[in-house]
């Protein structure tokens, strides 16, 4: 882990919360493969056909519904009394009854919070070609990547190596991938997958998940909450960040779950783990709303409870964590991004990616005879009103960047914004305006994390 972060960061959806999604789920093959893993079996309907390169595949079908979806913990949500709002085409808690933001957001860096993250799309990738295409459209390096170890990519435009969307990605098999990107990318992530795939040629198979359940448990108790349900022989201790397992979890009936996988990971700069509930293999949509129950009954209120969006966004804010739609998107590339780090010594020697024509040069910075980046992304200590996406940052006058993402940390009490500043305004410490309400207010540019994250690591 790097820059402060996460491997199992930047990954809320972006802010475009009404799209429509398409209704059905959609798989992308030249040829069939075998795999051990839970995963494997998982069926995809007919939904269209496609002909690419001569070969015959399965290509998303239906047209777009403007009808929220809702995710399997919508009845638990409500149960619980959440405040539901529309994000990334679903119908998603915002906080809960009982509990302001703020509380949501300190519980959580004290004890543990279960989120509601079924919106992501999850996706298998699989074939002795899988690798060879997840490095055609991502700079970094599958074939290496250790089994059942995750990390952050991003997904890349062809030409001019803008980010797509950005992914955590485990590999769960020999040819066997699983892939989590964002829900409110949904029809461009479809239709750009669709492409490359037909594009590829090779022996892929892809298969989107629709239908899945996929809950982060973060905080300081969330590894001695999850032991208290674990139905499956697995050290959590030994599972480190960045690692998966697959395990079952135990039910307050007595009864266990189907095999659900577990990563150590997340978007808040703590602890913590996600877990996927595979619907196209299982009833997801029977099992996640238990296993959540299971969990909640074990630890009890004053070590777990659920938390919405509101508290997810300044806890990742705090932890210097990309939104994607604010702090990324399809114009910006991961070197302006400060992203350069999820590409390897190896692929920045190869190339071979989308977009590694652009992004190669900018990786040397212009002192040192690259291309370099006009801009580059900072964070910022603002004093005053806290600055909001689009809110401007200048100096002497003269506009030299952006806000793109802002809120009161609870945990600092200050204003803390992400945003963009041209290159040579990016040290620590430099002093720039950021005008919010019209009025300029100092902000200061911070190194990020700007609260210490908490990831549970190998001290090897």
């Amino acid at each position: 882990m790097k820059s402060g972060l996460a491997t199992a960061a930047v990954r809320a959806a972006p802010r475009a919360l009404t799209r429509a999604r398409l209704g059905t789920s959609s798989s992308s093959s030249s040829s069939s493969s075998s795999s051990s893993t839970p995963f494997a079996a998982a069926a995809t309907p007919a939904v269209g056909l496609a002909r690419r390169n001569g070969q015959v595949r399965f290509a998303s079908g239906a047209g777009a519904t403007a009808d929220l979806k809702k995710t399997p913990l919508y009845d638990v949500h409500l149960a619980h009394g959440a405040k539901m709002v529309p994000f990334a085409g679903h119908s998603m808690p915002v906080q809960y009854a009982g509990a302001s933001l703020a509380d949501s957001h300190h519980f959580t860096r004290n004890h543990a919070s279960l989120f509601d993250v079924s919106h992501m799309v999850q996706h298998i990738f699989k074939g002795k070609d899988a690798a060879a295409f997840l490095e055609r459209v991502t700079p970094s390096g599958w074939a290496t990547q250790a089994n059942m170890a995750s990390k952050l990519t991003t997904f890349l435009w062809p030409g001019t190596g803008g980010i797509v969307d950005d992914s955590v990605i485990t590999r769960i098999g020999e040819d066997e991938y699983y892939v989590v990107t964002n829900g409110a990318c949904f029809e461009k992530d479809t239709k750009y997958l669709d492409e490359e795939l037909g594009k590829f040629g090779g022996s892929v198979e892809w298969t989107r998940l629709d239908g899945s359940g996929l809950v982060a448990l973060q905080g300081p108790q969330a590894a001695d909450v999850l032991k208290e349900v674990l139905a499956s022989d697995v050290n959590l201790d030994a599972l480190y960040f960045g690692n998966a397992v697959w395990a079952d979890l135990k039910l307050a009936d007595g009864s266990k779950t189907h095999p659900v996988l577990i990563s150590r990971g997340g978007y808040t700069g703590e602890d913590g783990f996600e877990i996927s509930f595979n619907g196209k293999l299982y009833p997801a949509l029977e099992t996640t709303g238990p296993a959540v129950e299971a969990l909640l009954k074990a630890a009890g209120p004053e070590r777990l409870q659920l938390a919405g969006l509101g508290a997810r966004d300044s806890l990742r804010l705090e932890a210097g964590m990309c939104l994607y739609g604010n702090d990324l998107d399809d114009s910006t590339t991961p070197v302006e991004a400060g992203l350069s780090w999820v590409i390897p010594k190896e692929r920045r020697a190869a190339g071979g990616f989308h977009g590694a024509e652009v992004i190669i040069p900018q990786l040397t910075p212009k002192s040192k005879g690259g291309a370099g980046v006009d801009r580059r992304r900072v964070g910022f200590v603002v004093e005053g009103a806290p600055a909001r996406d689009g809110a401007e940052v200048a100096k002497d006058g003269q506009t030299v960047g952006k806000i793109t993402s802002g809120v009161p940390s609870p945990t600092l009490g200050k204003n803390i914004a992400m945003g963009y500043v041209k290159d040579g305004l990016h040290k620590a410490g430099t002093e720039l305006d950021v005008v919010v309400r019209g009025r300029k207010r100092k902000g200061v540019v911070t190194k990020m994390p700007f609260v210490q994250t908490r990831y549970h690591k190998s001290n090897a």
